[in-house]
Order: C-alpha cells, then structure tokens, then sequence
C-alpha cells in the first residue's frame, strides 16, 4: 500500500482512503505528527489539467517585469494577482526570498459576509485561458483537500465531515510559483526560507524539481522528494492549534540548486486550504491533557491570518 522517502515520510495512494480507509489514515496521521509532511499518489488532479496550469504559469511569469506589475495589488497582502520579487520574507528572517508568484482566491458572490476581506481575482488578458484554467485547478484542489481532511478526521477520532463545514467558503490561496535561473551569487538569499505554513493543510504540486527540505525533530534537514505527478501534503499553523499541537506543523525551506541546476527556473503550485474566516480555532477535545492547558489561546481563522501576513511582509 505504501512506500517511504527520507525518514519514512509516508507515500501512499488516495485510492487507499475508500478501499482501507483505516490503514489509509493511520499511515496519513502518524507521518503527519512525526515529520508533518506526507506523499499522495493517485490523488485525482488529472495530469492534463496539472501541465495545462504549469504551461499557463509559464507564459505569465515570461512577460515583462513592466506588464506583470500592473497586476500587483498595492496594500492587498498579496492574496490576489501577482507578488514581484524582493517581498515575501520568511518569518524572522532578513534576506527576502527568491521568488515570484501568482495569486488565485476563493470567488465570492455579492453580499457574502467574507467579501469584506476576500476580494475579487484579478486575471492576465495576456495569457489566453488562465482564468478558465486556475478556476478549474483551485475547484479541484479544493475537493481532493477535503478528501485528504475527512482522513485526518477518521485518524483523529472525530467525525469524518468534521471539517466539511470548517473549510466551507475558507479563504484558501492557490499560489503559481517560479523561482528563476541563479546565474550570480545570491548571497544570504535562497528561494523560500525556512517557514512555516499558516493555513489548515498546503496541497503542494511541482516539488519533483530538488530544493524542497524539512526540518526533523531532531534538528537535521530532509529532502522531500515526491515522484513526478505526486502530490506534497503538509500541516499548516491552523490544524496544528487545533490539534494542540499533535499534527505538526513543521518548519520547511526550498534551498538553492545544485550548481549544474542553477540555470534551470523551478515551478510549483501550492494550494493553501484555509479554514473559513470566522471558524474558531481553539483545541479540540481529547487534544489537551486533563489538569493542563491548551498550547495556544483560541482566536478566529481570519484574526490569525492577518497577524500572520504582517510577520512575513505581505501586509
């Protein structure tokens, strides 16, 4: 059923969550508190759809520097459009990251209570059919998402639906990532410095390319190394409140390359599943000891998102 990278990460197939569900889970939950990460094949985002993003993600971040500003959202928090270099910096940390990105948000109707703080996406007329496409991958990510969290659910003996309603009209995030050719020295800067995910769980795409690490509970980084077409899960800030503590959410980085890959660009697309904004998130029973309490004091989905983004420089 399954197989194992670096330090047993688990690797196993979504398949596995309708035909042994339990095993499946099991499996799941314990990567998930050892080393926060997980691997998933047979996930269900089909492979058409995945090139037919990264191709469009492509075109995009081809343009010139000049039109591609022009989508950059001024005190927008870089939740939706396009993020230049030189401005997402890793919390802590003073050398910002090498990168670029994408932004596609949750759409809205009019009148929902979360427009206030959810807007719009705004979209290249550049690039032909990005719009219908990152629509239809964020759909898709959202409804594996919620696969993998009815299994998180069953591991933590809760009900399997549990967090259908948590994450319903969440403000979750796809990123579309490029971290250009290094043909200089980048001095204290590397493409993503160490981190950790703010949200519920981060659905990650395009981490074939080498750079991507985790750091062990005992101090040493790991690579995490899916197959091409694999799908990276790792826990989020969110899950590990809820969790108090008991699914990590584990500090991870992408290094720079090898020196006879530093001419080739790396592409990626994280999905960021949110909870919704105003889900509190405080421990969940049976996650806190009798006698103490909890690690983290309760606060709603939407307070900690804020207070997150102005600590890595979006807002």
């Amino acid at each position: 059923m399954a197989t194992t990278t670096a330090d047993h990460i688990a690797s196993v197939s979504l398949k596995d969550a309708d035909s042994n569900p339990d095993e499946f889970a099991g499996k799941l939950g314990r990567s998930f508190e050892d080393y926060g990460f997980a691997i998933i094949a047979d996930h269900g985002i089909p492979d058409e759809l995945i090139h037919r993003a990264e191709e469009k993600a492509k075109t995009f971040f081809a343009l010139p520097e000049a039109v591609k500003k022009t989508y950059f959202l001024a005190n927008g928090g870089g939740q939706r459009g396009y993020t230049p270099f030189g401005i997402e910096t890793a919390k802590g940390a003073k050398a910002h990251d090498l990168k670029e990105f994408w932004h596609v948000g949750r759409d809205l109707p009019a009148g929902h209570p979360f427009r206030s703080h959810m807007p719009g996406n705004v979209w290249p007329s550049e690039v032909p059919s990005f719009k219908d496409t990152f629509t239809e991958l964020f759909a898709t990510f959202d409804r594996t998402g919620l696969k993998v969290l009815r299994a998180i659910a069953r591991y933590l003996k809760i009900d399997e639906d549990y967090f259908a309603d948590t994450v319903r009209d969440g403000n979750s995030i796809l990123r579309a990532l490029h971290y250009p050719p290094q043909s200089e020295p980048t001095g204290q800067h590397i493409r993503a410095g160490a981190h950790e995910d703010i949200n519920t769980i981060t659905l990650l795409l395009g981490a074939e390319e080498a750079g991507l690490e985790l750091l062990t509970k005992d101090g040493r980084w790991i690579p995490v190394s899916p197959k091409p077409g694999e799908l990276v899960i790792n826990i989020g800030d969110m899950l590990q409140r809820l969790t108090n503590g008991r699914l990590r959410s584990t500090s991870h980085r992408v290094v720079n390359p090898r020196p006879d890959r530093a001419s080739h660009a790396r592409y990626s697309m994280p999905f960021f599943l949110h909870f919704r904004s105003d889900y509190l998130i405080e421990a969940l029973p049976g996650t806190v000891a009798e006698g103490e309490e909890p690690k983290w004091p309760p606060i709603t989905a939407h307070d900690y998102l804020q207070e997150r983004l102005r600590e890595i420089k979006l807002v």
